[in-house]
């Protein structure tokens, strides 16, 4: 029950109604039995700056940060993290005694899933494809052309997490498509994972160069990092330990088609991880013609629920969040189970 004492937290994004944050946040809250609720708050971007000193005179803890506002905070706050200022966005904002400071939990959302298996482990399947996107898709950006594929009746199980071959990555090559700003966040991820060779692919030469030098003297100077257009794509998916979508193609309604085409992706190794930011549909037509190549799948309804979880866990000053009951809370919103 909302109460006199109760604490504010938030998202805020325009449009925000169709964010999914609510459902899991405001279901750990309950759990917990903490005195706190979470809500959508429509901000236009003009708004930006008044809405912040609005928060603060209500007493706001914190909130979350959805388009179009992820880059517009960074100057209004009093102190950025070195990952947000890496990624150069900021998805979550904590109010402190030097004000309000932005952090970026998608990385650690990202890796959750490729260090420990998800407890329960993660299971996909989705029973309504349509409900997802009306309630809401993780946002990726653009950067590949829309490849269509042949439907695919059955998959293996979800891969449940953990490195192939172990959790020591200083070996594992990366590949990552698209060159936007979720690909920011993943290739961070993959230097913190530590992978010996991290791979960007994208469709300009000119803004994968500007990509790969924004990572030079970056606050997190990726060294390792190589970018490539998407012809030479075959040949990286034959190197990769790792191969994680960004992009936004397979997405509902689209979800017949695959950034990648079956011919590149018949060299996928047997064993190798493919990861897809997309978690609607349930699994994607790329993780379908991976998992019958031999590859084991990850999609993005895990990094959803992990990146939510490191936030709460900063607003509430725990160590530990029911992430289960935010996972699941996510899946009965969404139709999936």
């Amino acid at each position: 029950m909302i109460k006199g004492t109760t604490k504010l937290l938030g998202v805020i994004g325009h449009p925000v109604e169709h964010s999914l944050s609510p459902a899991m946040h405001n279901a750990a809250i309950s759990h917990l039995g903490v005195d706190f609720v979470y809500l959508p708050f429509p901000v236009k971007p003009g708004d930006l700056k008044a809405a912040l000193a609005g928060f603060a005179a209500i007493g706001v803890r914190g909130f979350s940060i959805t388009i179009p506002h992820k880059q517009a905070i960074l100057p209004l706050l009093s102190e950025v993290s070195p990952i947000a200022r890496s990624i150069g966005a900021v998805n979550t904002v904590y109010l402190t005694d030097k004000g309000w400071c932005g952090t970026n939990t998608d990385v650690e959302g990202f890796l959750a899933p490729l260090q420990t298996p998800p407890t329960p482990p993660y299971q996909g399947g989705a029973k309504d494809a349509t409900s997802g996107l009306e309630r809401g898709n993780t946002v990726v950006e653009s950067d590949s052309p829309p490849y269509e594929t042949r439907a695919v009746e059955s998959c293996p199980p979800p891969y449940q997490g953990g490195a192939r071959g172990g959790s020591d990555w200083s070996q594992k090559v990366a590949v990552i498509l698209g060159n936007g700003g979720a690909a920011r966040a993943v290739v961070a991820g993959c230097a913190q994972l530590g992978c010996a060779e991290i791979h960007v692919v994208g469709r300009s030469e000119q803004n994968l160069a500007e990509f790969q030098q924004s990572w030079v003297n970056s606050p997190m100077p990726v060294q390792n990092l190589q970018v490539h257009t998407w012809d030479n794509l075959s040949m990286l998916i034959s190197q990769a330990d790792l191969l994680v979508n960004t992009t936004p193609v397979g997405m509902y309604p689209q979800g017949e088609k695959s950034p990648v085409g079956e011919g590149a992706l018949d060299r996928i190794s047997a064993g190798a991880i493919v990861y897809d930011l997309i978690y609607t549909p349930n699994p994607t037509q790329f993780l379908k013609d991976a998992q019958l190549r031999g590859a084991r799948a990850i999609d993005g309804l895990e990094m959803l629920v992990q990146q939510g979880a490191a936030a709460l866990k900063i607003w509430l000053n725990k160590e530990s969040v029911p992430v289960d009951v935010m996972r699941q809370a996510l899946r009965q919103h969404l139709g999936l189970d």
